[in-house]
């Protein structure tokens, strides 16, 4: 991966750093002031480049300030090496995306930035984009059916066990609940990753295919995942690549909960061992409900999941993991389009701390709590545009979003029993 290397627009200090991010505000370590990508970094070519002299335009080329005109009533008051800084004194587009977009035909990208005394843009060259890898995330895909199926099929084990122990009639082909068990956990992931992409092609922010990630375990996955490989253009396209994911995969885990609780048999109480030990799954919101209106079960007894109730109580989960408002997760990029990058970073660092202090609940929140802080290190750079004002409906997806995050809230998702 290229590493960028950066200009201080106000001291000139440079440096070569692991971010490819287009602006990195307030973080010159001399003088305090923005850092303006200004090149690429690679390995083969690290020492020329440090060493070349880098192009210095002494004028702003006609073309591009043709096109500018267009967009702002703008006062150049710096270039340094390869960016234009100008002061906006009107904005006349107020599209910013399409601006972003025929600036970047003309091989540029640019940033719209509050200051204390006014607006300032800032335009630079455009960063490379590279070509996706066609195959991996096919491959990745297989695999992770493999390992899903896998995982289904020793899931569904213990529920056959279950059935034959206590004579309760239930689909007994450990095939067949592998099968819908992949099914299941598939969809609710890859619904989630299409749900980003879809909304990144919307707005023309350049991300990869869904990666599947395969782990042989219980699961039989780590999720999936999409790369953004180019800037968020306006808060509120940050916002609609934030919220999509984790609504589509909510969409999608409901049907699979409801389904896979139907399946699910209960246990009265008194019949189960006192030695009987095993993996008790925490209840959220949305299980709370599904079982009260629409699936109910005996009082006193203990509900054995079929392996889809337990693929749906994963999607409740991811989607809960998703939607926490810190460093660059889903919930994350909601909150920094609401934020300024200080503030985030300082929430960042309190809901690090508040997910390591909740350990002694599920010591996995100790492992995501030091994953938050390590994310959060590296900052979270926000959209292009933090001037244009956040629509109504991107306030209302926002607060369909904290719904879907409190009912999916699972305080204390495993814990061993007996």
């Amino acid at each position: 991966m290229p590493r960028g290397i950066y200009e201080c627009i106000n001291c000139k200090h440079r440096e070569t750093l692991d971010s490819t991010e287009p602006l990195l505000e307030k973080s010159c370590p001399v003088c305090g002031g923005d850092m303006v990508l200004v090149e690429f970094q690679t390995d083969f070519d690290e020492l020329t480049l440090q060493t070349a002299p880098q192009p210095k335009p002494s004028t702003l080329p006609e073309t591009l300030e043709n096109k500018l005109r267009e967009f702002y009533l703008a006062d150049l008051e710096r270039m340094e090496d390869n960016v234009f800084v100008f002061k906006v004194r009107e904005i006349l587009e107020s599209d910013f995306e399409k601006v972003l977009r025929e600036l970047e035909e003309m091989g540029y990208w640019a940033t719209l930035k509050k200051r204390d005394d006014g607006v300032m843009l800032f335009v630079f060259p455009a960063g490379e984009v590279k070509d996706d890898n066609k195959w991996l995330p096919w491959v990745f895909l297989i695999a992770t059916i493999f390992t899903t199926l896998l995982a289904g099929y020793y899931l569904s084990l213990t529920y056959i066990q279950v059935l034959d122990y206590y004579g309760i009639p239930g689909i007994r082909n450990p095939y067949i609940n592998a099968i819908a068990f992949s099914i299941s956990v598939m969809a609710i992931l890859g619904t989630h990753e299409l749900g980003h992409k879809i909304a990144a092609a919307y707005h023309g922010v350049r991300a990869t295919m869904p990666y599947f990630i395969p782990f042989p375990s219980m699961l039989g996955t780590l999720g999936a995942v999409i790369r953004v490989k180019s800037p968020l253009p306006t808060r509120n396209a940050a916002i609609d690549l934030g919220v999509s994911g984790p609504i589509a995969g909510f969409l999608v885990a409901i049907p699979v909960s409801i389904i896979g609780l139907r399946l699910s048999v209960p246990v009265p109480q008194h019949l189960i061992p006192q030695t009987q030990g095993g993996i008790a799954f925490g209840e959220n919101l949305l299980f709370l409900l599904i079982e009260k209106y629409i699936v109910t079960f005996p009082e006193n007894t203990v509900v054995f999941l079929h392996p889809v109730a337990i693929a749906g109580w994963v999607g409740i989960l991811v989607t809960f993991l998703n939607l926490i408002p810190a460093a660059q997760l889903d919930g994350g990029h909601i909150a920094r389009s609401f934020l300024g990058e200080k503030t985030h970073r300082y929430l960042t660092m309190v809901v690090g701390l508040v997910l390591i202090g909740m350990s002694f609940l599920w010591v996995g929140w100790l492992i995501w709590g030091m994953l938050v802080l390590l994310m959060g290190s590296a900052g979270n750079p926000g959209a292009l545009d933090e001037v244009s004002p956040i629509s109504k409906k991107r306030l209302a997806l926002t607060i369909l979003a904290f719904i879907i995050f409190v009912i999916s809230a699972t305080p204390r998702p495993l814990w061993v029993t007996g």
